[in-house]
């Protein structure tokens, strides 16, 4: 039997890692340079496109898996496998290099991964179908550079989505009624597990308390890490609802959230929300939640199913805070209630 030399020149195995680190790593100077040039020349919503989101990971992907393949000899599970090793870079250098958060980083996985997928089959398949294609390399790196050019005079979908939630509670609604307008000391351990708070790590309510009565009051709300906004009360039914408008005037302190997601952005604005009671017997109530938020992005199917994974733990936890205060028994500290 023959032995396989490593320095074969067609089937060098030390060239060939070589090639893979050397691709990974121009594709990663290219989009590290991407990036730089979308938040220079589009600072508020540049990262939120469809250059950034969808073109530059197939062009990249693309790009690897072309330059790692110089014969066509590389299976087509290798192909596959391209868009995880860019995304495992991307996520090293989104963190510690970019300090994005984790929240940009768990929205941009899928995106890139499908995206890198689709570039990378495409290559698999002209590849075989077609000579070299020398130019093809340079078309690649061309794509996300005209997607970016031509984007800007193509209007993005707008989206409304609601975003609704309900806990029977056992309580009355005038039991209930004076914690919806305002739980001035939530406590550590307070509501329920969830993957936004527990796991990404978004931040808990700490405490709300109202400014006035009826319509035109305020609601001042506390989520800890220095996040602090306004709600402007627009329904107000004594015992029954509860309605407001977000003001977020002042985020100058918001260190915690991604830079990316703020609440206010020209591509993602949470609008309004409030509590409705429906009682549902002489001590049974359903207490509902909601909250509208405006999207202009051009992937806002996909930013609604986030949508209402997120907003849906926040809701669901808020929920939970207000039926275990509701329902514990008289003169038991919040404390021990957990």
């Amino acid at each position: 039997m023959t032995a396989v030399n490593d320095e074969s020149p067609r089937h060098p195995i030390r060239p060939a890692l070589t090639r893979i680190g050397a691709a990974i790593g121009a594709a990663l100077m290219f989009a590290l340079g991407f990036y730089m040039l979308m938040e220079a020349a589009r600072p508020n919503d540049g990262l939120v496109s469809f250059s950034f989101l969808l073109a530059l990971p197939a062009a990249l992907c693309a790009f690897i898996a072309y330059v790692a393949d110089p014969w066509k000899e590389r299976s087509h599970r290798f192909y596959l496998a391209v868009p995880l090793w860019l995304l495992g870079a991307v996520v090293v250098a989104s963190v510690f290099l970019l300090h994005e958060g984790v929240i940009c980083v768990v929205l941009l996985a899928p995106l890139w991964l499908a995206s890198g997928l689709i570039g990378t089959e495409l290559t698999w398949r002209l590849r075989r179908r077609t000579g070299e294609g020398r130019t093809y390399c340079v078309a690649l790196i061309a794509v996300p550079l005209v997607a970016m050019q031509v984007e800007p005079g193509v209007p993005l979908p707008v989206a409304e989505p609601v975003v609704a939630r309900s806990i029977v509670v056992n309580a009355p609604p005038a039991a209930l009624w004076p914690m919806l307008r305002g739980i001035p000391d939530v406590r550590p351990g307070e509501g329920r597990w969830n993957l936004t708070q527990n796991v990404i790590g978004v931040p808990r309510p700490v405490a709300a308390r109202l400014v006035g009565r009826g319509i035109g009051a305020t609601r001042f709300a506390d989520w800890g890490e220095h996040i602090r906004f306004r709600e402007q009360i627009t329904a107000w039914v004594p015992g029954r609802e509860i309605g407001w408008r977000f003001v977020f005037d002042d985020m100058a302190g918001w260190g915690y959230t991604d830079r990316h997601l703020m609440p206010d952005s020209p591509y993602f604005r949470v609008t309004t929300g409030g509590y409705r009671l429906e009682p549902l017997g002489p001590n049974r109530t359903r207490v509902l939640l909601h909250t509208r938020y405006r999207i202009t992005t051009p992937v806002n199917l996909y930013a609604t199913l986030w949508g209402e994974l997120f907003l849906g733990d926040l809701e669901n936890n808020l929920l939970a805070i207000i039926k275990a205060r509701a329902e514990r028994p008289a003169g038991t500290h919040v404390g021990d209630a957990a």
